[in-house]
């Protein structure tokens, strides 16, 4: 089944890594590639000024910088286009999209996304170069509100064929494991299912060791039974066995954490995990743990589902 990715650039180095991501780490079979863009050109009321022997000099310089701007991306976009092909992506697949900011950036590129896409690819810091946070605020803008489909944060560690699918007992599980299958099924991937069953000690010292015991015990068995149903969801869909493991951490007091040590000391370069918290009471749209992962592995590719 063809997929369909839109990848958010700009010209810049950073941005040259996501779709170097892509190229590495996507099976190109059957993928649509869009490259975007919002250009942000001179606001036109500048171009009053023309006649103003005050400002001439500057409105010149203008025109030149939105010209040079203009160039850049569109370079970009070919460098980009070829490094896909050069990584066997049908260059018929590859779609350049420039279009002139209209409602804002951050909007500009939700309407988009929002057009039939599988996925979206971007870098942490944003879409303009200017911005300064771990995660920008276009990007974390697109985290918080663009919620119909797959979010990627590119990290910066080289991709390998490794997968950590952090999931829980909640149905995020399953769509976590489903992107995995339309993505990865048919290619020799990795794939880890992990588990953190958090500790209560620090917040309730009076319970008994042997009730933490009983409630390890109990949560272990409803993974083990979960984890059954995903690994069968992988394998029907072309993933080796012998590639699948699981693991479930019981006791840590951070799920978060917990996540990025196993994707650190295991050397997985892609997390996927679900967007809301593990605990079902968990009312955002981006909860804290997978927040939590996506600004303390900050070398990591983060898939948000």
């Amino acid at each position: 089944m063809a997929k369909k990715i839109l990848v958010l650039t700009d010209p810049s180095a950073q941005a040259m890594e996501v779709v170097r991501y892509v190229g590495s780490f996507l099976p190109p079979k059957n993928v649509r590639v869009v490259l975007f863009h919002v250009f942000d050109p001179v606001p036109e009321c500048y171009w009053d000024l023309e006649n103003n022997p005050h400002v001439k000099t500057e409105i010149t310089r203008l025109k030149s910088w939105e010209v040079h701007k203009r160039e850049s991306i569109q370079t970009f976009m070919d460098q980009a286009t070829a490094l896909l092909v050069s990584c066997g992506f049908d260059r018929s697949l590859i779609d350049i999209r420039i279009q002139e900011r209209d409602q804002g950036i951050a909007r500009d590129i939700m309407t988009e996304a929002q057009a039939g896409y599988d996925a979206v690819f971007f870098r942490r810091r944003g879409i303009t170069a200017l911005e300064s946070l771990v995660v920008g605020s276009v990007a974390n803008k697109l985290l918080s509100t663009l919620t119909s489909v797959p979010l990627i944060v590119c990290g910066d560690l080289p991709p390998e064929k490794k997968i950590l699918a952090a999931v829980d007992d909640s149905e995020t599980a399953f769509a976590v494991v489903d992107v995995i299958t339309r993505f990865y099924g048919n290619t020799g991937y990795c794939i880890e299912l992990f588990n953190v069953i958090r500790g209560l000690a620090p917040w309730m010292p009076e319970l008994p060791d042997a009730m933490i015991r009983d409630r390890f015990g109990l949560a272990r068995e409803e993974m083990a039974l979960l984890f059954t149903d995903l690994k069968k969801r992988l394998t029907d869909a072309g993933i080796d066995p012998s590639g699948i493991s699981e693991k479930i951490v019981t006791g840590d007091l951070s799920r978060a954490g917990a996540i990025i040590r196993e994707a650190t000391e295991q050397n997985f370069p892609t997390i996927i995990m679900g967007r809301r918290r593990i605990s079902k009471v968990e009312a955002f749209f981006l909860g804290r743990v997978s927040n939590k992962v996506i600004h303390g592995a900050k070398n990591h590719t983060v898939w948000v589902i």
